[in-house]
């Protein structure tokens, strides 16, 4: 698998982890930057961004997206930069109201499930409308699928053009109360991707303590990944994670166990055919 590199996503701050669960958590739009750049630096081509407040409660404002666009572009110049409209940002359109600074990417859910306390809902109208605000500021979806029904309605709205560019589908598995993360369930996730999406990149997410096992599949079976401090606040057992980085770094690691390079950033974009913008 040596000519198939692995992209490697860093979910930087998310909208759940605090300094009280890790000091380490980056949370003001300078202290991203910065977690960014290490994180960069070792290896990841993709960063998937939140916002928060200075109380640390999460924000949807567009002016600390345009911060936080500006920062990363300077100093980790390449990377693919994706913004999350998921569910906990806010609500309604507020989810999307940093798409008109058109960044590379932005995670859309195209389907509803339950979190560990609530119903992470996403209505037909709010899907479609975030689709038609990708469409028209030039921002390619990521798909983030809670459920197989996500993958399969990702591919409807492809086939029937609400969707455009390229096709990447990210598995997200571990959530409580959502789906587990389970073996034969994620070789047919990317049975079915294959099947029904045969034009698509796929990569996963394992949340907590399973980071690790999802990397390790998704390396192991040919697709690309995700780590952060987002999704495991932890390095082991024993440890919090010091960092970002220190999260790419153990992913990076695996890459080599299975005979596969990190992509660069050039890669990644060639990969899922983002262009460089302005």
């Amino acid at each position: 698998m040596q000519d198939n590199p692995c992209i490697i996503c860093v979910a930087i701050t998310g909208s759940v982890p605090r300094k009280e669960d890790n000091p380490n958590i980056p949370i003001s739009v300078d202290e991203q930057i910065e977690s960014t750049h290490e994180a960069f630096e070792a290896g990841a081509s993709i960063v998937h961004c939140h916002v928060r407040n200075e109380d640390q409660s999460v924000s949807s404002d567009p002016v600390l997206f345009a911060k936080l666009r500006e920062g990363i572009k300077k100093h980790c110049s390449g990377m693919v930069i994706q913004f999350s409209t998921g569910g906990r940002s806010g609500k309604g359109k507020e989810r999307g109201g940093m798409l008109p600074i058109s960044p590379d990417m932005a995670s859309l859910t195209v389907g509803s499930n339950n979190f560990p306390t609530r119903v992470y809902e996403n209505s037909p109208e709010l899907i479609d409308w975030l689709a038609k605000e990708m469409v028209k500021y030039d921002v390619q979806p990521e798909i983030e699928a809670f459920d197989l029904s996500h993958i399969f309605q990702a591919a409807k709205m492809y086939n029937e053009g609400k969707l455009k560019g390229n096709p990447y589908i990210q598995f997200v598995m571990g959530v409580k109360n959502a789906m587990p993360v389970d073996r034969d369930v994620f070789e047919y996730y990317v049975k079915t991707v294959n099947r029904i999406l045969p034009s698509a990149n796929w990569c996963a997410a394992g949340i907590g303590k399973y980071q690790k096992t999802i990397n390790q599949w998704c390396i192991e079976l040919g697709g690309h990944t995700r780590t952060g401090m987002e999704d495991n606040i932890r390095l082991d057992k024993e440890n919090l994670a010091p960092s970002n980085a220190s999260l790419v770094n153990l992913t990076s690691e695996i890459c080599g166990m299975y005979g596969r390079s990190v992509a660069t950033w050039e890669q990644t974009r060639e990969i899922l055919n983002i262009p460089l913008k302005n």
